[in-house]
């Protein structure tokens, strides 16, 4: 894959530690749901360096009186793409506890693999927020790409997608079709096989996350 300037993926030996659990069939749903929400707090450490709303405010310290710049209040959106999506959420809350969550459901048609909406909840006046779409699996790049769109027809104009595992043709997509959205991946796998999933991957997020398989 070449490089695009809105892509970001993580090589931290922190985050490898995690995602080589993480796929390990053998790990329980507990652990898995767990691990995608600390893997979630490490990356918006890195995703939230740029671009977020601040405002300077006053503090006084026991010895003297500084100034010091804080995220802006009610200024960040998470939006994670059902179902998966959920099991990001607490990682980013753990962070920004007052952000509002959206919600898109979007599922996958198993003939064309493209994205169909079943559900849409957004919060009022999110077209001043940055927002976070989330999903951890970021496989053909229909899902991201459709979001991101609907995102976008609400007049928002900052948006980041975080995703923990990437193939190349979904990251390669929807950096394409979003020049304007940067994209964080944790680890970029091999390829999509024959069904559309990632290889080596990690299986179903949406099944090991809430123990539907």
């Amino acid at each position: 894959m070449k490089n695009y300037e809105n892509v970001t993926i993580f090589n931290h030996p922190l985050v490898n530690h995690k995602i080589a659990i993480l796929r390990n069939e053998k790990t329980s749903m507990k652990e898995f749901r767990e691990l995608i929400e600390e893997i979630t707090t490490l990356m918006t450490f890195e995703c939230l360096r740029e671009g977020v709303p601040t405002v300077e405010v006053e503090v006084k310290t026991p010895l003297e009186v500084c100034t010091q710049h804080m995220v802006k209040d009610n200024s960040i959106v998470i939006v994670p793409i059902l179902r998966a999506g959920l099991g990001m959420v607490n990682g980013i809350h753990v962070l920004f506890p007052s952000a509002r969550v959206g919600h898109i459901g979007l599922c996958r048609n198993e003939e064309t693999l493209e994205p169909y909406e079943y559900y849409c909840k957004l919060p009022d006046g999110i077209e001043d927020k940055l927002v976070l779409i989330v999903d951890p699996m970021l496989a053909t790049g229909g899902s991201a790409c459709d979001a991101i769109e609907r995102i976008k027809a609400r007049g928002v104009k900052n948006i980041k997608f975080m995703s923990v595992i990437g193939a190349p043709e979904g990251v390669a997509r929807v950096a394409e079709a979003h020049p304007d959205v940067h994209i964080f991946v944790s680890t970029l796998d091999r390829c999509l096989n024959e069904n559309g999933y990632i290889l080596p991957g990690l299986g179903d997020a949406g099944d090991r996350l809430f123990g539907t398989k």
